[in-house]
């Protein structure tokens, strides 16, 4: 392929940067528990909630941060944030069972998306709080905790719809939460069943990157809980959810450079730059590019805490734009946050065995085939792009690299849409079968969200890893407890 090589280096902090530099032992955990195999880093994501909680002391805020559980089904990382202050966010009966089981007391769950009755029968016979997302269940919850005799249930109101006066911003339309124009019948429905439902707190739910449309949402909750208050209800909190996003690329210029490049191919203006011509959500029609570019903002200047930072220091137009954060100080209310992907940032890698490299012609791309299936490095199937890592199996060519090469990664099914990645990816070495390919920061949804047993292979072990001095150890992750790393196993 002509042209410089267009790398998307991964953005590497010193504890992820220190495992994936361990090629030998990664090699030997991958030649005695199978390929692929996803390593999770437990004491980062601790790292990663100090970092929230920070920000909570920088404005004087109290409440909770409620780790999204549905990111990551690891044990070894619920445990680790068990033994912390952290709450966690359970959306499934079988979440909350691992929640409980990983050494959460109730107070410090929250339940939340879909429920059906089992669900939400277990969240009120524990006492964990329920975010309702309708005042149909509302009433479903309610009649359960009297046909049961449970005991009364806490709930967050999660709500959508918000908008503001003037200048209009609209937040976007959400399948979770009770609209706000429907808001009157769901507070009377609150008040019918007072005896059972504790309204503890307003909640809402964006998928979203707008501060803009965030601070809508949170503004609209505000004026929700000084309502709820005037009909002698007393609501004390605020969830504002997840959404504060991770950057993934090391350089902020090979983002910008891969997109414009992405485009000119698109427009046939440049060589391809994917398998098949895929245009991540662009098209070429006639000459005019049509479509919008449906990949995740992979290089972001502001993520994770410091987006929530930012959020708090937004100002609130329709209170004289005073900072969100003033706000919620000035009424006691408790600021309660779902990061999800942020706090997996840095958490874990996966390594999948080169099989085979074959040459299509002189110049071109190499295809690459892996000991893993695309849902077991499921990066792609949330728009992440970038490389990953080439980890020689002889030692001896694990030195400086001698000439980047263009390559596409497919995985192993008996099926045309098994591709690791569809773009193009430019390696710094020529990979060799018994290589290993190190994807790195997929801890967050692309370990397990999308495993299958697609024609009987087995999904990808999981192994959990800690520093102790200068070496790295390691356990399966369900045998990961926090009395582990300081006292056995590998």
């Amino acid at each position: 392929m002509g042209g410089q090589p267009l790398f998307l280096r991964p953005r590497l902090e010193p504890r992820l940067r220190s495992l994936a530099d361990s090629g030998e032992l990664l090699h030997t955990l991958v030649g005695a528990l199978g390929s692929p195999l996803h390593a999770v880093v437990p004491d980062q994501i601790a790292a990663n909630l100090e970092r929230f909680r920070s920000v909570y002391r920088s404005h004087h805020l109290s409440g909770q941060v409620f780790f999204a559980h549905k990111a990551n089904g690891s044990s070894a990382l619920l445990r680790r944030l068990a033994a912390t202050d952290a709450g966690v966010d359970v959306a499934s009966l079988g979440e909350l069972q691992h929640a409980l089981g990983a050494g959460f007391t109730p107070e410090r769950i929250t339940a939340t998306g879909p429920k059906n009755r089992e669900f939400l029968w277990l969240a009120a016979r524990t006492s964990v709080t329920v975010s309702v997302d309708s005042r149909d269940e509302l009433e479903q919850l309610a009649a359960l905790v009297r046909r049961h005799a449970l005991p009364r249930a806490r709930v967050l109101l999660r709500l959508s719809g918000f908008e503001t006066a003037g200048v209009r911003v609209l937040s976007r339309r959400s399948r979770f939460g009770s609209p706000v124009r429907e808001l009157d019948p769901l507070l009377k429905a609150v008040e019918r069943h007072h005896d059972v439902v504790d309204p503890v707190g307003v909640a809402y739910h964006l998928d979203t990157t707008s501060l803009d449309e965030k601070a809508t949402a949170l503004v609209g909750c505000l004026r929700v809980l000084e309502e709820c208050r005037e009909r002698g209800l007393r609501p004390t909190a605020v969830d504002i959810g997840g959404g504060f996003g991770v950057n993934y690329l090391a350089e902020h210029e090979q983002w910008e450079r891969y997109t414009t490049e992405l485009t000119a191919a698109v427009l046939g203006t440049r060589a391809p730059l994917t398998w098949g011509g895929h245009g991540y959500g662009l098209r070429n029609e006639a000459g005019t590019l049509r479509g919008a570019l449906g990949l995740y903002p992979a290089h972001r200047s502001v993520a994770g805490a410091r987006y929530l930072d930012e959020l708090l220091a937004h100002p609130a137009a329709p209170f004289d734009g005073r900072p969100l954060a003033d706000l919620l100080l000035e009424h006691l209310y408790d600021l309660h946050t779902e990061p999800g992907r942020a706090l997996l940032d840095q958490c874990g890698l996966t390594l999948a065995t080169v099989l085979e490299v074959r040459t299509q012609e002189a110049g071109g791309e190499l295809l690459v085939r892996l000991e893993a299936k695309a849902d077991d490095i499921a990066l792609e199937e949330h728009g992440v792009l970038m490389d990953p890592l080439v980890l020689p199996r002889d030692p001896a060519r694990a030195g400086p690299a001698a000439e980047p090469v263009a390559a596409h990664l497919f995985g192993s099914l008996c099926l045309e849409a098994d591709l690791i990645t569809r773009r193009t990816v430019f390696l710094p070495r020529r990979p060799e079968p018994g290589d290993l390919l190190a994807f790195v920061n997929t801890a967050a949804y692309c370990m397990d969200f999308h495993a299958t047993r697609a024609q009987r292979r087995p999904v990808a072990r999981k192994v959990a890893a800690w520093q102790d001095g200068g070496s790295w150890r390691w356990c399966l992750d369900d045998q990961y407890w926090p009395t582990t790393s300081v006292g056995g196993a590998q």
